[in-house]
């Protein structure tokens, strides 16, 4: 199983490349992705989709509520609810008593969620520009304090608004990505009380690795207590991802800010996680599949070849199969290193080389499927397409395999 940091920390290049992807998800694009009811797209379409199944978010939320000795959660639906759709996946989850509200990265993100008719908190995690502190602020979401500057920037915009930002505090206690240093964090707090923010929360982030997590949170919880010494109450304190949610009880807190294991893919170490959520009679249910439909079926002799370069060449007589969607999509360029296909009852391999539109797979000896056949690449119908398992297949992070899929593809909701 490839871990989120061990992903990250093995292609330094990538890297970049990850990080920037998910960003382009959480934008609006020119045109909307189009949200239907409908569990299929027209018949007459040969375009993919992602379905997402309602029902199984909602089996997850309260599976990861319960995995945190019933905390409410934060839900973290930032970079397009992790591929399956920002807006749709809030109300979803609103209705949920365990839901305390929602956590996003990006502006843009939580003004839509607001738009969308949202009404639980929305947590703008992210840094906030001037420009925006007052809309963010009349509108009622949450603000996170994580610069120098940032308390006085919010409570200037509330004063020009009228009334009192509500805000958290985002503490950086090793992680170093965001948030104010947990060692400087006390001359910082001394000036809170004068800058009249309503302080609803304290936050951090871990770096998940197992030796060094414990030192963190020591540092957070040290932070909440002088924070309640200067007389500011700490408020929520929050810090357990998915991972802490399995691997770190002591960071459940007072609420929990999970996004992977809502959606129904474990977040680290999939084995031992199974068994953890299994050891409560629990389990997670992946609610998006990727799907597009069979388009060629075409039999290759012996040498016939397909993909650019010839990446794949038939030894003997064989059937394969032609998938409208690619790495523009959201399929793995490394899904020909073992990812199969599920087509009816039966999976089948990927060969030749993922193109930006297009994948293929090999059938066998005979022509077992037909043109306008549903495949699908990822969902919980067989273990071979599970996320994590593909993820694993093709040595990639199943979080960048699901907040890669394309977020201009339709987002199609089974009926609940």
């Amino acid at each position: 199983m490839v871990s989120r940091r061990s992903f990250l920390g093995s292609f330094p290049v990538a890297a970049a490349a990850v990080g920037s992807g998910p960003d382009r998800a959480e934008t609006r694009p020119a045109a909307s992705p189009t949200d239907s009811t409908d569990p299929t797209p027209p018949p007459e379409r040969f375009d993919p989709w992602v379905e997402v199944d309602p029902a199984s978010l909602i089996h997850n939320a309260g599976a990861v509520t319960a995995l945190a000795g019933d905390r409410p959660v934060l839900a973290v639906i930032k970079n397009n609810a992790y591929g399956l759709g920002l807006t749709r996946v809030a109300r979803t989850l609103e209705p949920l008593d365990h839901i305390a509200g929602f956590a996003v990265v990006k502006t843009d993100a939580a003004l839509r969620l607001r738009e969308a008719g949202v009404r639980k908190p929305v947590l703008l995690m992210g840094q906030f520009a001037d420009a925006d502190a007052a809309d963010l602020i009349r509108r009622d979401i949450r603000l996170s304090l994580c610069t120098d500057g940032s308390g006085a920037r919010a409570a200037q915009a509330a004063q020009r608004v009228g009334r009192p930002a509500r805000v958290h505090l985002y503490l950086d206690t090793g992680l170093g990505r965001m948030g104010i240093p947990a060692q400087r964090a006390q001359r910082w707090l001394e000036i809170l009380p004068r800058t009249h923010l309503e302080v609803e929360g304290m936050f951090m982030a871990f770096t998940e690795d197992e030796a060094f997590d414990p030192e963190q949170l020591d540092r957070f919880l040290a932070v909440t207590r002088t924070a309640a010494g200067l007389g500011i109450g700490p408020g929520l304190r929050h810090a357990a991802s998915s991972h802490a949610v399995f691997h770190f009880p002591d960071a459940r807190l007072d609420l929990v800010r999970p996004g992977m294991a809502l959606y129904g893919a474990f977040p680290d170490d999939a084995a031992a996680e199974r068994r953890i959520a299994a050891a409560r009679g629990l389990q997670l249910r992946p609610a998006v599949r990727l799907r597009a439909r069979v388009v060629r079926v075409e039999h290759l002799r012996p040498g016939d070849a397909v993909s650019y370069g010839r990446a794949y060449m038939a030894a003997r007589p064989v059937w394969t199969a032609t998938l409208p969607v690619g790495h523009a999509d959201g399929v793995p360029r490394r899904a020909v290193n073992g990812a199969r296909v599920l087509i009816g009852d039966a999976t089948f391999p990927v060969i030749g080389a993922v193109s930006a539109s297009h994948t293929i797979i090999e059938l066998g000896e005979a022509p077992v499927v037909s043109v306008g056949d549903t495949a699908t690449f990822l969902g919980p119908d067989h273990p071979d397409i599970h996320p994590n398992r593909v993820a694993a297949t093709t040595g990639t992070s199943v979080y960048d395999l699901l907040m890669h899929l394309s977020p201009s593809l339709p987002r199609v909701y089974a009926r609940g």
